[in-house]
């Protein structure tokens, strides 16, 4: 038997009068995960603990069946792991992000959390040359995938509180930014950093170019190193995990799945479907599970961008959904597929909220009842209060997803 899922990160949505009171999902056109929820089962399943940030990292640990509430620590020191990168257990880890701040005056105001999407080789160079001038030696800055990048501050005072940028889009940051720089150390390397972004040749082109600049460095998801069980000992079979983000790629490398590098994998529209899906199939060869994540959809509800929503989303369905089913059916039979989203991203707040997720479930023997209905919030939402599918925590529908197997 094999067990895949697949993951369209933030996929969930509210209705929208723009789309005639439909959800992004609804009014899509997903014909591949609606021919296989006509032929499955809707489960709706609580991905974020009461009282922890509804964030891929907590969600994502849940959807792989390993609870937020023992192994969660941080984002940062997941994806320190995907990087290589060892904590010493005194260190602490941040995830730092190349964002866009305007300045007026002594408001301070968040413009993008990305810096336009920079890209992975201009935000190396911003990055490198960051690393040469960084006044203090406790910090170390590591380079990662776009506007994604990590802080290790070796600092034994304590750091500052933190909040995620992309909650704040186009909102006073003033308070938070003013917050940093009462920490002791944090002040000079935020400072120093703004003086040598503001003038890179890698800034001064993006902004002829008409883009935005990466004129800040912004820190947040802090933790230190988690200690987590193995998925071969937990659950009995090795599994492999695909994604472009360092994020997922840390949570992988924690559990001890194998990470399948997919060259021109983004974690945007532009990402390299075709080759995740190779990848995916490829690693069935040698083990019994594996997850695909994909970002676009999140980032694009991130954006606030509607168009760029329906587009993910579509995207996902036509060039992740569809080879892959076609690919199993062909290659691996029998199988257990669950296609979710791991949190929603709504387009009117751009950003995490923690509702329970709608999951499509289907079983390549038929086995279980055919819902005859499309993947959608709102069918969940119903099928799974008539058919007792809505799990409280990501355990316990994980245990459901492998028939029971348990750790």
């Amino acid at each position: 038997m094999k067990f895949v899922i697949l993951v369209g990160d933030g996929m969930g949505d509210e209705p929208m009068d723009e789309l005639n009171g439909k959800t992004v999902l609804e009014a899509a056109a997903t014909p591949a995960m609606d021919s296989l929820c006509r032929r499955g089962e809707l489960l709706l399943t609580r991905t974020v603990p009461a009282g922890f940030p509804p964030g891929s990292d907590v969600a994502n640990l849940s959807l792989l069946g390993y609870e937020p509430e023992k192994y969660y620590t941080g984002r940062a020191p997941l994806e320190a792991a995907s990087m290589g990168i060892r904590l010493a257990a005194d260190e602490i880890a941040y995830r730092c992000n190349l964002v866009t701040l305007e300045h007026r005056g002594d408001q301070v105001i968040m413009r993008d959390y990305s810096a336009g999407h920079i890209t992975t080789e201009e935000s190396r160079r911003l990055i490198r040359d960051l690393r040469r001038s960084c006044p203090d030696d406790n910090f170390r800055l590591y380079p990662g995938v776009s506007f994604r990048h990590l802080l290790v501050s070796g600092k034994k005072e304590s750091g500052p509180v933190t909040t995620p940028p992309h909650d704040h889009l186009d909102q006073d940051v003033t308070g938070y930014y003013n917050n940093y720089l009462s920490a002791p150390g944090f002040r000079e390397l935020i400072t120093a950093s703004e003086k040598l972004l503001a003038n890179h040749p890698v800034n001064r082109a993006r902004q002829r170019d008409g883009k935005n600049p990466a004129n800040a460095l912004w820190l947040w998801g802090e933790g230190r190193m988690p200690s987590m069980p193995p998925f071969s000992k937990r659950y009995g079979m090795e599994g492999g995990l695909i994604s472009a983000v360092d994020l997922l790629k840390g949570i992988g490398v924690c559990c001890g799945l194998d990470i399948c590098e997919v060259e021109g994998a983004t974690g945007y529209l532009d990402t390299n479907y075709g080759g995740k899906v190779e990848a995916a199939l490829a690693a069935l060869d040698r083990r019994d599970f594996v997850l695909v994540h994909v970002e676009a959809p999140d980032e694009a509800g991130h954006q606030g961008s509607l168009a760029d929503k329906l587009r993910a989303v579509e995207d996902f369905d036509r060039c992740i959904v569809g080879p892959v089913v076609a690919g199993l059916k062909k290659r691996y039979q029998p199988f257990r597929l669950l296609v979710t989203m791991d949190h929603y991203t709504p387009l009117a707040i751009r950003t995490h909220v923690d509702w329970p997720v709608p999951m499509l479930l289907f079983d390549s023997r038929g086995a279980g009842p055919a819902c005859g209905l499309v993947y959608s919030e709102r069918n969940a939402v119903e099928y799974s209060r008539h058919h007792n599918r809505r799990f409280d925590s990501g355990a316990d529908y994980f245990s459901f997803f492998l028939e029971k197997r348990e750790r």
